[in-house]
């Protein structure tokens, strides 16, 4: 089903005059190829290609519906665009099959697409009632409702502690596990009463939504998305061309604390701190465009409140690094 027109107006590009400053300088040149491994609905996509009319996109989204959209909104730009339906995580293949190695900019907008989150047959949101499904790939096997009515309290509790950095995350599994006893879960509303019955009163008004963070943990492991980041981002630095550059928006910390590791790795000379002299074969590869993470600004948090939790960091290919 492709999403209506309230779908597509909901969007709005996280950073965007930011993401265009970072990444337009790596595709001035012709037949320089942009990859937008989270694709969504496009929108940073088509002010990346207007900015860089030499530029070619790399489009890549697991979601079908989102595709669609994107496919819609960047038709204008003709066979400057390929999109494929992929994880992220599969960028070598995605790029052999575009024959597009190396490339020049590299984006990754992890988390929800605005499309994700306003479809409520997609059950990502807790604010209305819907199915426990919660998959960026409607094909994939595991859905949100496999997870709470068949899983180990004990399991529960981890993935709402790791993922979703839930301070009661016993208690939510183990009412859990209690109310499934009755009746499985079949929709989000009846779950989202039974998370914050578990949840100390003191507490349901602190810290946003009393479901919030359970509903990240769900979404996170239904779509193994801290294993796709693990395995997309050796893969994109690898893929860069000299002087090419990468950037990463994370929404939560676990996400953040990958890339900054990934990046600080990659731009640190892989010798004892204090060497005089580093050989050119134990020079880092790549440099930080970022200190530390760049937020958006009051304005933009106001006009998108979505965008409160996003950090970026950038990072750029030395010029004299060839790929391998």
């Amino acid at each position: 089903m492709v999403p209506t027109d309230d779908a597509r107006a909901t969007h709005v590009p996280v950073l965007a005059e930011r993401i265009v400053e970072v990444l337009a300088p790596a595709l001035a040149a012709p037949g320089s190829t942009y990859v937008d491994g989270t694709l969504g609905l496009g929108g940073h996509a088509a002010l990346i290609l207007d900015a860089c009319p030499q530029a070619r996109l790399v489009g890549i989204d697991r979601d079908p519906a989102a595709l669609a959209v994107a496919g819609e909104r960047l038709a204008r730009f003709g066979d400057r665009v390929a999109l494929f339906r992929a994880v992220y995580s599969e960028l070598p293949d995605v790029l052999a099959r575009a024959g597009r190695r190396p490339v020049q900019a590299v984006l990754l907008d992890l988390g929800l697409s605005s499309l994700q989150i306003d479809r409520r047959d997609r059950g990502f949101a807790y604010s209305v009632d819907a199915p426990l499904d919660m998959r960026m790939d409607p094909d994939s096997p595991l859905t949100a409702a496999t997870i709470v009515n068949t899983w180990a309290a004990a399991d529960l509790a981890r993935i709402l502690r790791v993922h979703g950095e839930e301070r009661f995350a016993e208690r939510i599994a183990d009412r859990i596990v209690a109310a499934r006893a009755d009746a499985p879960f079949t929709s989000s509303a009846r779950l989202v009463q039974v998370i914050a019955d578990a949840i100390p009163a003191a507490a349901r008004n602190t810290g946003g939504h009393p479901a919030k963070r359970t509903f990240q943990a769900l979404r996170i492991v239904v779509n193994a998305e801290l294993e796709a980041l693990a395995a997309v981002l050796p893969a994109a630095l690898d893929a860069l061309a000299p002087s090419g550059r990468m950037a990463v928006l994370a929404y939560h910390s676990g996400e953040d604390r990958m890339v900054k590791r990934a990046f600080a790795a990659a731009s640190t000379d892989r010798v004892p701190a204090g060497v005089p002299d580093v050989p050119a074969a134990y020079r880092a590869q790549y440099t930080l465009l970022t200190r530390g993470a760049e937020r958006p600004g009051p304005a933009e948090i106001q006009a998108n409140p979505r965008a409160a939790s996003a950090r970026l960091r950038v990072i750029a290919r030395n010029p004299q690094e060839v790929p391998r």
